[in-house]
């Protein structure tokens, strides 16, 4: 991204897949990319369970519901498995969130909320970023995961 702009460099974080089975999805990832599971997470609140697969420069989340009223089990319901979002990681989340709202952007999340080893994310609408779902993370003291 434009450095002098007042934008900060966003990079790729992940790219987040909705599946019926976490397992399954796990199994066939590891066999077919030879990646590595390198965390797997339970967020209540968000009714999810989800896994983390390393593949060197970037992860695969896959997604699966833990309850029917998750926005998973709604996605899986209307659309079946396949890409939910795509995920960039930032260094300043609050900063970025403010930056967006001002530029009109729709937010889902105003305010960061807590993700998957312990980072902070929020999500920025698809009629605001060209039909895609996108998620923004700031990692718990700046880390990736599995890294």
């Amino acid at each position: 991204m434009a450095t002098g702009t007042g934008v900060s460099s966003w990079t790729l974080d992940h790219i987040g897949i909705a599946v019926s089975s976490l397992d399954d999805a796990i199994s066939f990832y590891e066999r077919t990319l030879g990646a590595r599971l390198c965390l797997r997470e339970t967020i209540e609140a968000s009714g999810v369970e989800l896994a983390f697969i390393d593949t060197g420069d970037s992860k695969v989340e896959l997604l699966a519901a833990t309850r029917s009223d998750s926005a998973i089990s709604s996605f899986l319901a209307s659309r079946g498995p396949g890409i939910h979002h795509i995920c960039y990681r930032v260094s300043d989340i609050k900063g970025e969130l403010a930056r967006l709202k001002g530029e009109g952007f729709t937010l889902i999340d105003e305010a960061p909320r807590p993700g998957a080893a312990h980072s902070q994310i929020a999500f920025v609408s698809p009629r605001s970023f060209m039909g895609v779902l996108t998620e923004l993370v700031q990692p718990r003291g700046g880390s990736t995961l599995g890294r």
